[in-house]
């Protein structure tokens, strides 16, 4: 049986991604990294990328005419791929409706949090850490969901729980959920859609 082919959008320095390329084989066995396609040119992702053989493409958004153009581009290059699976891996641009709506539950995300809180428009990177501590919350951790037009609002395909440590920065926290959740959380999570997808089943 063929693999799901998978793309994973990246911005910036591609641990996530890392983490796919590393379980390859062992966690991930239903899919194929087949594409990986950066909105910076200086992503370290890049190189993550070509070192693991995987082919890469790069679409700025400041390069392209509009929000539709910049779509298009990526649209082309997941279409030149034959792509079936996409996984935003710190990708930085917020994708439209259009977009969304063109791959329905074809899409993941990771979150560093568990979702429903600590979510939403303006929480990323760092700001969802700072946003957790800030609250007091004993436990936060990251979650994998389907992406739709709602920031973070898709359907939650699996969510792992991190505690907090007296003493946390908002960079150690991040750390933490990065190495204990969102590392191991999503090879698991592609793997389960790319298998189910292999099947004709849904997750």
């Amino acid at each position: 049986m063929n693999k799901t082919k998978i793309a994973v959008l990246v911005s910036g320095g591609g641990t996530n991604l890392q983490a796919l390329i590393d379980s390859v084989g062992s966690v991930l066995t239903s899919g194929e990294l087949a594409l990986v396609l950066s909105g910076n040119r200086n992503a370290y992702a890049l190189e993550r990328a070509a070192k693991a053989g995987i082919a890469t493409e790069i679409v700025v958004k400041k390069e392209c005419a509009d929000q539709a153009d910049f779509e298009g581009r990526i649209i082309a290059a997941l279409e030149k791929h034959g792509i079936e699976l996409i996984v935003l891996a710190g990708f930085m641009n917020i994708l439209s409706a259009d977009f969304t709506n063109r791959y329905p539950e074809r899409i993941i995300n990771v979150h560093p949090s568990l979702i429903p809180s600590f979510c939403g428009k303006g929480f990323y990177g760092l700001h969802v850490h700072e946003a957790a501590l800030a609250y007091g919350v004993k436990v936060t951790g990251a979650t994998v969901h389907f992406v739709n037009e709602i920031p973070d609002g898709g359907r939650i395909i699996a969510q792992k729980a991190v505690e907090i440590l007296p003493g946390d920065t908002p960079e150690i926290l991040q750390k933490r959920v990065m190495e204990q959740a969102e590392w191991i959380l999503l090879p698991q999570a592609v793997e389960k859609v790319s298998a189910a997808m292999m099947k004709g089943e849904t997750v």
